[in-house]
This record gives C-alpha cells, sequence and structure tokens, in this order.
C-alpha cells in the first residue's frame, strides 16, 4: 500500500467513527437535545411513568391484585383514582401495571430493532443471493398482515411477558430492517467503505465498526418508535384477553373494566388512567424522537445553524434572503 492510499484509508477510519463517539461523548448533541423544548417535555413525561414503576412499592404500596372494597367506587380521599369492577384500587394498579408495560415496551423494542438492524445491515452490505433471501424475509412479513399474526403467535403460545415480547419482536422487526437496509446500501458506495475493504478488512467489522456508527439516528428513531408499537400492541392484545390476565398491566386494567362493564355504567375511572397513560407514553416518547431528529437531521442542522447566526447578527426575519457581514 502506497503513501496515499495509507493516508486515504488512516483519513477515513475516522469520519467513519465519527458521528458515533461525537454522539455519546459530545457536549453539543446532549445540550441540542436538552434545548429542545419538545423534547424536555417528552422525556419528562417518559420518566415520570418509568420512576413511578421503578418505585412502584413507595408510590403505592401494596398488592395491587388486593380486593380493596366496593367495586365500582367514585375517585375520593381513600381511593384517589376510585376501584374498578373487581374492587380493587385502580391508582395502583395504574402504578404497578407501568413496570410490566414499560418493560415489554422497551424489551420487544430492543429485539426488533437488534433483529432489523443484523439482517437489515447484512442484506444491504452484501447483496446478490444473501441480499435476494433475507429481502425476501422483510418483505414477507411486511405483507402479512401484523394483527392477525400477532393474535395466532399469542393465542398458541404459553401466555407471559416473554411470549408477548417474542410475538412484537417476531412481527414487527420488518419495516425497520427496510430501513436499515436501504441505508447500508447508501453508505456502501462511500470512500470510506471502499478504503475499509481495499486495505483487506473483514466484512463483518466493516459492516458494524464503520458502517453502523453513521446510522445512529435511523436506530435511535426505529428503536423510540418499536417502543411506541409494543406498548401499543401489548395493551390491545391484553385488552383482547389473549395475554395472562393474572398480570398486572395497563392492558389488563383496560380488560378488567371492560369485562366489568365500566364503560356501561359510566365508571371512567376504571378505564381512563391506564389509557391515557399509554397515550402518554407514546406522545413523550414521540417528542423524544422529535428532539433526537433535531440533532441528527442534516437539514435541520442547517436551518438552526443559520437561525443561530442571524441572531448573532441581529438581522431581522424578512422574506427576502439576509445578508450577513462576514465577521458573524
Amino acid at each position: 500500500m502506497n503513501e496515499m492510499d495509507k493516508k486515504q484509508t488512516g483519513e477515513s477510519k475516522p469520519s467513519s467513527q465519527r458521528s458515533l463517539r461525537q454522539w455519546l461523548t459530545g457536549g453539543s448533541a446532549l445540550a441540542t437535545l436538552l434545548g429542545s423544548s419538545k423534547a424536555r417535555f417528552g422525556f419528562a413525561i417518559v420518566m415520570i411513568f418509568v420512576l413511578a414503576a421503578l418505585f412502584a412499592p413507595w408510590v403505592s404500596p401494596g398488592d395491587p391484585k388486593k380486593y380493596v372494597g366496593k367495586p365500582n367506587q367514585a375517585p375520593s380521599a381513600k381511593f384517589i383514582m376510585g376501584t374498578n369492577p373487581q374492587g380493587k384500587d385502580v391508582f395502583r394498579q395504574l402504578v404497578w401495571g407501568g413496570r410490566l408495560s414499560l418493560v415489554i415496551g422497551f424489551g420487544s423494542a430492543a429485539m426488533m430493532t437488534l433483529i432489523a438492524l443484523v439482517i437489515g445491515m447484512i442484506a444491504g452490505f452484501y447483496r446478490g443471493v444473501v441480499d435476494d433471501i433475507l429481502n425476501f424475509a422483510m418483505n414477507l412479513f411486511l405483507v402479512i398482515p401484523g394483527l392477525p399474526l400477532l393474535v395466532l403467535l399469542s393465542a398458541y403460545l404459553k401466555p407471559g411477558t416473554t411470549t408477548i415480547i417474542f410475538a412484537l419482536a417476531i412481527t414487527g422487526w420488518a419495516f425497520n430492517g427496510r430501513i436499515i437496509r436501504a441505508q447500508t446500501m447508501s453508505l456502501r458506495e462511500k470512500d470510506f467503505v471502499a478504503a475499509a475493504v481495499v486495505s483487506g478488512e473483514p466484512a463483518l467489522k466493516i459492516i458494524f465498526i464503520h458502517i453502523l456508527p453513521n446510522m445512529v439516528n435511523i436506530l435511535v428513531g426505529g428503536f423510540i418508535g418499536a417502543v411506541i408499537y409494543g406498548i401499543m400492541a401489548s395493551t390491545g392484545l391484553a385488552f383482547l384477553g389473549l395475554a395472562s390476565t393474572q398480570d398486572v398491566t395497563w392492558g389488563t386494567n383496560l380488560f378488567w373494566a371492560q369485562n366489568g362493564g365500566a364503560l356501561m355504567i359510566g365508571a371512567w375511572w376504571a378505564f381512563l388512567p391506564s389509557g391515557l397513560a399509554v397515550a402518554l407514553v407514546a406522545f413523550g416518547l414521540a417528542l423524544v424522537n422529535y428532539g433526537m431528529d433535531e440533532i441528527t437531521n442534516p437539514r435541520l442542522i442547517a436551518e438552526r445553524n443559520i437561525k443561530t447566526v442571524l441572531q448573532r447578527a441581529r438581522i431581522p426575519r424578512t422574506r427576502a434572503t439576509p445578508v450577513v457581514p462576514y465577521e458573524h
């Protein structure tokens, strides 16, 4: 290898890994995320539910499955969210139900992202027969209706948290896999990948060391979307009675409220808290995803930089193209 090749290879390696190091250790990314009011608000919403679930024994001590009073009692000083049709404390079930619901959401999202990452990157890098086989698998899972397959897996497998996570991961990885495959095919044509191939580095090292760091934004966005999908899908399965009804989750809370006729008798407090919790967590995660997009989206980065320059130059907003002095 001549000096020019060495120089090209040596310069390309740091550039291919820069985004991951900056995202993990750079203060600018964290400052930008915390500087987004939407991201801060969304993060606060999610952390409220996460902390409440982690500290459930202190937030709402006692057994959430315990019968505490008459069924369908309205909210009062004794039961701040009332009781459900089974005579259980709604607030206690809300707090404790967040534990399994969040575990299922984040656990299934992690498995979905991992499957999509491995299959998508291998298919996009190797191409040929490997890509044809893996692409066929992705298209197959995209064509098959997700809900019927999810219901089928949940009905024939042993009910439990592990089963729900497995079923969600199997049915929900293909969409992110297609996105990762397309991005890998694009990055495969970059100069730093060509330099790594010429230098004789193994294919797997090129995939997971050189290409992977450049897809942090896609992975984070896909993971957050998968968490939302996991929480909402698991809640839907539990509401349909396809999950273990002995577990306390937001979905089983809705199942028992519906099974007890809470909606028909107007006991809104039996089903509204759990349904609102699912909606708020999904909303908070969507806001966090928006903040991450501000960090990694080149168009939004350029708009933010232009706005900063205009503010420093004290140039008022106008419909015309502003002219910024050279020193700014």
